[in-house]
């Protein structure tokens, strides 16, 4: 099968074509050398590219709508992602030492079966992002089009569907255009990375420069209180939203933090995607939620209430060129983000339950129907939804994933791999380091559940399908901590346990 060569702490096979069976296939092989041609200035721009977005302007502007001010909603937003910063750049490491996607990475601790069931659950939240952000896009062409075309707001919502046959089509109008681009390949979305940053950051402080003159001035702007502070509606209970909306913070972006092995495979050293995502995405989520929470404010004092979402702000323009211009670059900032955050991992997660029949190109078309079926203009109907109800929720599931993923990487294995064994097809007389009993780990999973489990009473009382005692709803809060925390200790002692 040939061996495995080091260069700088990476890791290749020697001979191209050296892996077989039925646990690779061209997307899931492990990068060569001559791949890495990803610097810190090509990881930055990643995360400057996916951060500068749509989903990111209505997350800071939702904390906004839920009572906070620009400086804690901003500071909350920020200290999430420098929260998520940590779990991003241990679970990139993998990737970027053996150059190996995220459904391998989960292998040798779920097993060469088991791998799957974390990649498809992660699979299943980014379809839910694939929806949300090809809604977006369909939203802002309904929005457009209802300024020239008023009548299109009035049409009666579907059954079930809850929105008008307008809306239906705009937003199947922009699903297809992300089909198109899936199946053109990834390759056709590089040009619209490069420019889809600086163009949506343009329009970003092209609002905030209206706000800041229409509104008075940024003393203005800023000067809403906290609905939280003394003799504030919502005295006394700051801490109350605060510690489940930092979880949403930390959620935002946790789907990522897993996942990030699909694009620091690239990279040319640990270096680079340390310093990369630390400059990219901390940084860029700060400086557009200022945004966001800024212009956010401004509409208070513009229109006597909050507009938290910046394609219902946009049509407040008349300007037929401005609507154009807001509309070209929504759709292509939306586009680009949907394709390289939410398409790449899902199409490899879902390649990796048959690498022999699904490819990527099939994995995106099942990401794309998914996407329709969780019907995504529910998700961000209101702030509440979506922060506590997505964003909290998936959390407890993905913190509880990368909790056993970095306890078995970084502690129990010290970062060593066998990298040949990682696609080691089984057979009776050698069954291959990562295939415990019949292909799954049963450690990991009851570590999985020891994290997901208590989170979900919580869940249920959020969502209102029962009643719940208060510590639950509480315990709830912490989602992403207590499901990594929980994770991470029970795997350790299980597997401890049993080496003993």
């Amino acid at each position: 099968m040939g061996g495995v060569r080091e260069q700088d702490g990476i890791y290749e096979i020697e001979q191209t074509g050296a892996l077989e069976g039925r646990f690779v296939n061209h997307d899931l092989s492990p990068t060569r050398l001559s791949e890495r041609r990803w610097g810190t200035r090509d990881i930055a721009a990643l995360w400057i590219s996916m951060s500068a977005c749509v989903p990111t302007y209505m997350l800071a502007s939702s904390l906004i709508a839920e009572g906070m001010n620009w400086w804690q909603a901003v500071l909350t937003i920020f200290l999430g992602n420098t929260i998520v910063l940590l779990p991003m750049v241990l679970n990139a490491h993998a990737g970027t030492k053996y150059g190996i996607p995220f459904p391998v990475y989960c292998r040798p601790a779920f097993g060469m079966l088991g791998a799957n069931v974390p990649a498809v659950l992660r699979a299943l939240v980014a379809c839910g992002w694939f929806g949300i952000q090809a809604w977006i896009g369909g939203w802002a062409i309904f929005k457009v089009l209802a300024v020239f075309f008023p009548s299109l707001e009035t049409m009666a919502a579907l059954p079930v569907l809850g929105i008008n046959a307008p809306q239906v089509v705009c937003f199947l109008l922009f699903w297809g255009l992300n089909m198109f681009v899936i199946y053109k390949g990834i390759e056709s979305i590089r040009v619209l990375l490069n420019i889809k940053a600086p163009l949506l950051i343009l329009l970003g402080l092209a609002l905030l420069l209206w706000a800041y003159q229409r509104a008075g001035g940024f003393g203005s702007m800023l000067a809403k209180p906290s609905a939280f502070a003394p003799g504030q509606p919502k005295e006394g209970k700051f801490l109350l939203f605060f510690f489940p909306a930092l979880t949403g913070m930390i959620g935002f972006w946790a789907t990522l933090s897993l996942n990030i092995p699909d694009f620091t495979r690239y990279a040319r050293s640990q270096r680079d995607q340390v310093v990369g995502q630390a400059l990219g995405l901390p940084t860029t989520m700060g400086l557009y939620s200022f945004i966001g929470v800024a212009v956010t404010s401004a509409t208070l004092v513009i229109f006597g209430k909050t507009i938290w979402d910046p394609v219902v702000l946009i049509t407040q323009f008349k300007s037929p060129a401005v609507l154009v211009f807001a509309l070209v670059a929504l759709g292509i900032a939306t586009l680009a983000t949907n394709i390289a955050a939410n398409v790449v991992s899902p199409a490899n997660d879902f390649a990796n339950l048959s690498p022999s029949k699904i490819s990527f190109r099939r994995g995106g078309y099942i990401t794309g129907v998914i996407g329709i079926l969780i019907m995504p203009w529910k998700l961000v109907a209101d702030p509440t939804g979506y922060i506590f109800t997505w964003l909290v929720g998936y959390s407890a599931l993905l913190g509880s994933i990368g909790g056993v993923l970095i306890a078995d990487y970084f502690v129990l294995r010290k970062k060593t791999l066998d990298l040949l064994g990682l696609y080691h097809e089984p057979t009776a007389a050698n069954p291959g380091p990562y295939w415990y009993g019949h292909g799954f780990n049963r450690n990991a999973f009851l570590a999985l559940a020891a994290g997901i489990l208590p989170n979900l009473p919580g869940f249920v009382g959020t969502v209102k399908w029962a009643k719940v005692a208060p510590f639950w709803t509480s315990l709830y809060s912490y989602a992403w901590f207590v499901g990594f925390g929980l994770s991470f200790v029970v795997y350790l002692g299980l597997e401890k346990a049993r080496k003993a």
